[in-house]
């Protein structure tokens, strides 16, 4: 599903250049749960946007599904993510003036799913992850916890395939992330493709696929005994 080929992403800062990947290669089947962890610096983030078109590889090919995305335009990009990657983030990047329902329902806005739609997917989302009576509020009137589920919910709702959560527990007490793993863990149990960065080693050990990244490239790629 996902294959990086001699990826490398490289940074120009001042007259110095930083390797913050370097010759990546990983594939990664559909319905994997993985995780990735590492030092801060290790370039576990920069290879998680690289997967979701956030960012794009100073050399190599990136393949998704069987095709190239390596070079395709911002435009096709674009569409690539709304379609097939979800996104989670350890500060949420919820919009502050929209309500928990509005933040869901933004991604089917842009793609321009008939309201009558969205509608029926967000309802049932707000059921989903027990959002029932917050769905008129706005982040700022909402709990960390439940404004990681609403984050969690944007990131699913057009259906995607991939899951990629960078820090998703980090701004969480233990008991919400907890809550918030729960739901992920449940993402990844129905099929969907979870790549999950991490600093904290319990929550990365429970990923049945590990990756342990130091200077920009993968020193350990371990995968839990059946």
């Amino acid at each position: 599903m996902i294959r990086l080929e001699g990826i490398q992403r490289v940074f120009q800062v001042g007259d110095q250049q930083v390797h913050a990947l370097r010759d990546i290669d990983l594939s990664i089947g559909a319905g994997e749960y993985l995780s990735i962890m590492g030092p801060s610096g290790s370039g576990k983030s920069t290879l998680l946007n690289l997967i979701g078109l956030l960012d794009r590889p100073s050399a190599g090919i990136y393949r998704l599904d069987g095709g190239d995305v390596t070079g395709l335009s911002d435009e096709e990009q674009a569409r690539v993510r709304r379609e097939k990657i979800g996104f989670v983030f350890q500060f949420f990047h919820l919009i502050p003036r929209l309500s928990a329902a509005a933040n869901i329902e933004l991604p089917l806005l842009l793609a321009g799913v008939p309201a009558a739609q969205r509608k029926t997917r967000v309802d049932q989302l707000i059921v989903d992850f027990g959002l029932t009576g917050r769905e008129t509020h706005r982040p700022d009137q909402l709990s960390g916890g439940q404004r990681q589920r609403v984050a969690i919910a944007r990131a699913t709702v057009m259906e995607p395939s991939v899951i990629l959560a960078d820090e998703p527990t980090g701004n969480l007490d233990r008991a919400t992330g907890q809550e918030v793993m729960n739901i992920l863990e449940g993402l990844a149990a129905s099929g969907v493709t979870l790549l999950l960065v991490t600093h904290d080693p319990e929550i990365g050990h429970r990923a049945s696929r590990k990756l342990r990244m130091v200077d920009g490239g993968i020193v350990a790629d371990e995968r839990a005994s059946s």
